[in-house]
């Protein structure tokens, strides 16, 4: 937003999705904390997909920032796109893996979080994709089952199976299309007993010469993939409060023998894998139980968003986990070295005094964080020190 006006993009799903008997719930319910929870000091990070984030817009790359900023808490909340790195997750010890539109849930105060030991984790796999990728999905989870002790619900191998699209917006943001989700939902509705979360593993169709295009350009090209995941699991997430995430499959063996050299760093994770899952059933292993019955938030164990201290975004994100911060009273710290294509100025908002900072990069955002949580304000270990204003009020 600037003076001008607003320009808003948003994800669309199709009535039929829901249960005839179901009213669909809105994305902007929103429900006012009474207090803060002050016992401990938890943070969310978010690095929206594809918007182009120069620390987290590719292959897992804001790990590293997620492991910093998880040392200056007891808990942070992240979502996918913050960890994810093909084979690779490296989240922290004391995180929280949640879908992403779990998170602006959680900040609106109507999704509380419960931890859980492990979860049963359902495979669906697109059945009527090339057997080789097949095969090797399939071994990807009997790798994550034997190596780190994955509870795999089983594995559903769908013979007609919804389709997704990759897009570009008018904005240039990632995003994309899915169609013939229907029966998936169905079928995930009426078994729903018999998982915990779901991985989704199916192809994405791009135009010719995507991917070499993106592995190409030094990570100068958004994510092609990431927008139209997003909204996937973004739709199951909301439909069926459950824990989803989605990896991309090769769409052909053309692509999966293209010689991509030396890549860039970001990039790195993606160029290595086959499969891209394990990521996704790594962080599905432990992702917590989504509580909607606002009468089981004040059970201890649930973690709602009284218990949330602050929230880290990138420079000029505006979305609702930001609006909800506001309005919750929630500390925003923006990262000015994580750039990107949206152009807000968060600082016009009406925010409290000292609600919102302005970080130069995650180091100094660590640094906010320790501050904030020794109670401390941050200023007061800068120079110079302003004075403090002193405001003449006369007696009436």
């Amino acid at each position: 937003f600037d003076d001008s006006g607003y320009r808003c993009e948003v994800g669309v799903a199709n009535r039929s999705l829901w249960c005839a008997e179901e009213k669909p719930s809105s994305i902007f319910s929103f429900t006012k904390r009474r207090t803060e929870d002050t016992r401990t000091f938890n943070v969310a990070f978010v690095v929206p997909t594809g918007i182009g984030a120069e620390i987290g817009g590719h292959a897992g790359d804001s790990t590293p920032a997620a492991r910093l900023l998880a040392t200056c808490c007891d808990m942070l909340i992240i979502h996918p796109n913050v960890v994810n790195a093909s084979d690779i997750n490296e989240a922290p010890e004391n995180s929280l893996y949640v879908e992403g539109s779990t998170i602006t849930r959680l900040i609106m105060g109507v999704v509380g979080l419960q931890q859980v030991r492990t979860n049963r984790v359902l495979v669906v796999i697109d059945g009527s994709h090339n057997e080789t990728f097949l095969d090797a999905t399939i071994n990807s989870v009997n790798a994550a089952r034997s190596c780190y002790g994955l509870v795999c619900a089983g594995i559903w191998r769908m013979d007609s199976p919804f389709r997704m699209k990759s897009g570009i917006s008018t904005g240039g943001r990632a995003t994309g299309r899915v169609d013939s989700l229907e029966s998936l939902v169905e079928l995930l509705r009426n078994h729903r007993d018999e998982f915990d979360a779901v991985s989704l593993s199916s192809p994405s169709s791009t135009p010719d010469g995507t991917v070499q295009q993106y592995f190409s350009r030094d990570g100068e090209m958004i994510n092609p993939w990431g927008g139209v995941e997003a909204l996937l699991t973004h739709t199951l997430g909301i439909i069926l409060d459950l824990p989803a995430a989605h990896s991309p499959m090769m769409e052909s063996h053309e692509i999966a023998s293209v010689d991509l050299g030396v890549v860039d760093p970001r990039l790195a994770a993606e160029s290595v894998s086959m499969t891209f899952v394990n990521c996704v059933l790594k962080g599905l292993q432990k992702s917590p139980r989504l509580i909607t019955d606002q009468e089981a938030f004040v059970r201890p164990e649930v973690f709602t968003v009284s218990n949330l201290s602050c929230l880290v975004i990138p420079f000029g994100c505006l979305g609702l986990p930001t609006l909800a911060a506001l309005e919750q009273g929630i500390r925003v710290i923006a990262v000015k070295e994580n750039s990107n294509l949206m152009r807000n100025d968060l600082g016009q908002l009406p925010w409290k005094p000292g609600q919102y900072m302005v970080a130069a990069n995650y180091l100094e955002a660590a640094g906010f964080l320790n501050a904030l949580r020794a109670g401390l304000d941050p200023e007061s270990v800068r120079r110079p020190l302003a004075r403090t204003k002193v405001d003449r009020i006369g007696n009436r």
